[in-house]
């Protein structure tokens, strides 16, 4: 499976997307999330589920079954837009709360056996190469925090260049 997490509007996505496919999942702002609240009830209180109610409470469980993880954001001063920032931070029910030191580095431990493609498609007119570099080293960072399996990036310089990008 597939997920798509995107910041587009509705028309805007569409004129990318070709055909549905049953085998992929997409996340867009249907205006209910609520921003983490750092409770970590996610791993006390309701383990691998946020406590919040708002239809992204199993961002975890999702991610635990893809197979690669497409992200789709503006590129905000080397990052994601607010929207996809916000489903990353509710996504931290796919690790536990106990650390491991891995190539000299300490990360939470994977609560899943799940190592998903990571591609991020960022778009944006007038990107600097100082934001792209910190976009590079985001996506990297999030790779290593998630697992994943590898990290594609893709910079595009607006939303008609990334036509065909999601056959």
């Amino acid at each position: 499976m597939k997920i798509i997490i995107h910041d587009l509007d509705k028309q805007e996505y569409n004129s990318f997307v070709q055909m549905y496919n049953p085998n992929t999942t997409v996340i867009s702002d249907n205006g209910t999330i609520h921003n983490c609240i750092g409770c970590f009830g996610c791993w006390l209180k309701t383990p691998g589920r946020c406590v919040l109610k708002d239809g992204y409470e199993d961002m975890g469980k999702l991610l635990s079954q893809c197979e690669e993880l497409i992200i789709i954001s503006e590129c905000i001063y080397g990052s994601y837009s607010p929207f996809i920032r916000n489903v990353l931070d509710r996504s931290i029910p796919y690790l536990l709360p106990y650390f491991t030191n891995k190539n000299g580095r300490t990360r939470h431990k994977n609560r899943y056996k799940n190592n998903f493609i990571l591609s991020v498609h960022f778009y944006g007119e007038d990107m600097t190469d100082r934001e792209r570099e910190t976009a590079k080293a985001l996506v990297e960072a999030n790779g290593i925090n998630f697992y994943s399996a590898e990290n594609k990036v893709y910079f595009h310089n607006n939303l008609q260049s990334m036509k065909g990008v999601l056959q």
